[in-house]
């Protein structure tokens, strides 16, 4: 969840080496003094919840979400781009949202080093509310790795090559388990995600290049901490998106399959995801279709200057007979006033972890007898 518009204040030796080298042949663009800008965010979130009967008896909850800093730099060409977010204990508490370095080698081409987005599927967000759409919760929306990156973003063609040599790895025992205290979510528990490689391809057509139609992939190695063998994951996806006239609207299918080499007796069936602080069960195999729409009204209502109404649907179905697959809903308005965002949401969820039923495993087995759950949510959040 934790979706916000982008802030204006906004490795084996051969690995390093080869990182090293990059910076070292490329041409350094003139620049005699450093830049340093600092931005964040203080949000507040109020919530009521069809499922939680004592939240509806005394009118739902209202109190703290984030509050955030993103620092930017500049120097000799190499630049600096790193979010830090502190959430309550209960939701993770501090967390690494990104933090990278770079270099721009022209207008289009530039490579990025460190815990950065993995290129995969419509981003920057495959939806426009607040809890983000299914795919987030997959890992598969906004997700964010340790590794390298290359972008190349011309006019007409945009493609992503990168190389993860993990997640965002705290622990570094031989056989610690990964932390949920994340951002984004990755596959936790005993497994661990290894030497990923992903590729995207963006055709872009139309009037100012209005339309993108693209296709990703992903392929890396689940080490598991008991067998000590690794198996492997992959996800495939195509996408299309469209911003016309105040309008947007994007679409995605994808598929998605976990192959762990888990000790014997442990289910193959699903694996441990985990971030904000609590881990839960996702379907080793499944596929995923969205589809997100939106309308911009530019308005005069004093601060108020602009508003963008929104639904974003999700639907995961897993490959298991057996398992009972997952829906998602939001539909909103978000508020721009000034520095201050408001996301007004309600979000529908059937065997959805964060909307009602069974938090362990509603991504994975879930619940025939499960019914649709809702939430009303209201986030406000200043932007520096």
């Amino acid at each position: 969840m934790q979706k916000q518009p982008i802030s204006k204040g906004v490795f084996t030796w051969k690995f390093c080496l080869a990182i090293f080298c990059i910076f070292l042949v490329a041409p350094l663009t003139a620049q005699e003094e450093p830049e340093v800008s600092v931005g964040g965010a203080l949000r507040y979130n109020y919530n009521l919840s069809s499922w939680k009967d004592g939240q509806k008896n005394r009118g739902g909850d209202f109190g703290y979400d984030i509050f955030r800093v993103n620092f930017n730099a500049k120097y000799k060409g190499v630049y600096l781009n790193a979010e830090y977010r502190l959430y309550s204990d209960a939701f993770g508490g501090g967390v690494m949202k990104q933090g990278w370095m770079g270099y721009k080698f022209n207008d289009i081409d530039e490579i990025q080093i460190g815990l950065t987005q993995v290129p995969f599927g419509i981003q920057q967000y495959n939806s426009h509310n607040w809890f983000f759409n299914l795919t987030y919760y997959m890992g598969l929306e906004d997700d964010h790795d340790m590794g390298i990156k290359y972008i190349h973003a011309g006019e007409k063609y945009e493609y992503h090559f990168a190389f993860f040599k993990n997640s965002e790895e705290l622990r570094f025992g031989s056989d610690t388990e990964s932390s949920t205290s994340r951002y984004s979510y990755d596959v936790i528990g005993r497994n661990k995600e290894i030497n990923q490689f992903n590729g995207k391809f963006v055709y872009k057509f139309g009037d100012k290049a209005a339309n993108r139609l693209g296709v990703s992939a992903q392929y890396g190695g689940l080490y598991n901490l008991d067998t000590q063998e690794t198996g492997n994951h992959y996800g495939l996806a195509a996408h299309y998106e469209i911003t016309q006239n105040r309008w947007n609207l994007k679409a995605q299918a994808l598929t998605a399959s976990h192959n762990p080499i888990n000790a014997e007796g442990e289910s193959r069936e699903a694996l441990s995801f985990g971030a904000y602080g609590a881990p839960y069960e996702v379907a080793a195999d499944f596929n995923l279709y969205s589809l997100a729409i939106s309308r911009n009204i530019p308005v005069n209502l004093g601060p108020v200057s602009n508003l963008e109404f929104y639904n974003d649907f999700g639907y995961m179905q897993k490959h298991k007979s057996n398992f009972t697959d997952s829906y998602m809903n939001v539909t909103g308005v978000l508020v721009t006033a000034g520095q201050v965002y408001t996301y007004i949401d309600y979000a529908a969820g059937y065997n959805h972890s964060w909307l009602g039923g069974n938090f362990v495993d509603d991504f994975a087995a879930g619940n025939p007898d499960a019914k649709w759950e809702a939430r009303f949510n209201i986030n406000i959040g200043y932007y520096f």
